[in-house]
């Protein structure tokens, strides 16, 4: 219980579950369109709307909070993770300001803007802040890649590995076997560095979906922003689980 309290006592665990809820709505909204149960499908929606003004409300001082971490990342000695974590924070913080922007016309502080450009220019720069956090992830990959091939007994156990696959024809299939095999057992080993490449994988296709850079549907977005909201509560309730820096 205490693990609980202290988890919804903070800002972030707060929206993420605010996130679950709204991508699990968009999600069960999608599955049950075509099915004669209208007055649930309304209900769903406003619940998600709901969820939707919540975290925005809750995301009001996000931008500051992005912009103290890209000082920090700033700071780092490995320039690669440098710069695509300072930049992410930066597409971060712009992308809070477009959303508290959104917010302030939602409930009429704000009349005379654009909607769908501050909400297309929101993506963007979520969008942008994805695809840096992903370079990053790669960059991790690699390293913890090019470690494990270094490493005497895991080149061992690789070996054994390919001397039991079934004989294959082409010779390109055993250098990819055992590429697969590094890749996996070097995730394995590294939960920390899975989870958050899974995570930014899912969350990729939903500034996708609304760039109309890759189009899917409803059910692809809810189910990627579920599955990405659930991992984010993961790490943060295991803050073991979570990537550093």
């Amino acid at each position: 219980m205490d693990a609980v309290i202290n988890f919804t006592s903070q800002s972030q665990g707060r929206d993420r579950i605010f996130r679950a809820a709204q991508y699990a709505c968009a999600l069960s909204i999608h599955l049950l369109r075509n099915k004669e149960k209208k007055d649930l499908v309304q209900k769903l929606k406003s619940l998600e709307a709901n969820m939707s003004a919540g975290r925005k409300l809750l995301r009001l001082g996000n931008t500051i909070n992005s912009i103290e971490a890209a000082k920090r990342t700033m700071q780092l000695s490995d320039r690669v993770l440098s710069l695509c974590l300072t930049v992410a924070n930066i597409n971060r913080s712009l992308y809070f300001v477009c959303d508290n922007v959104l917010w302030a016309r939602s409930v009429g502080l704000i009349r005379d803007i654009d909607k769908e450009r501050w909400s297309l220019n929101a993506s963007r720069c979520y969008f942008f802040s994805i695809v840096m956090s992903l370079i990053r992830d790669v960059y991790a990959v690699s390293q913890l890649m090019v470690q494990k091939a270094g490493d005497k007994h895991f080149r061992q156990k690789m070996d054994q590995h390919l001397s039991e696959s079934p004989e294959i024809a082409e010779p390109v299939i055993p250098q990819l076997d055992a590429f697969l095999f590094l890749l996996l057992e070097s995730l394995k080993s590294h939960p920390a560095v899975a989870l958050d490449t899974l995570k930014n994988i899912c969350d990729l296709f939903i500034p996708l979906d609304r760039l109309g850079i890759y189009q899917s549907n409803a059910g692809v977005v809810g189910f990627c922003g579920l599955m990405s909201s659930l991992i984010g509560i993961l790490t943060l309730a295991q803050p073991k689980l979570r990537i550093k820096p």
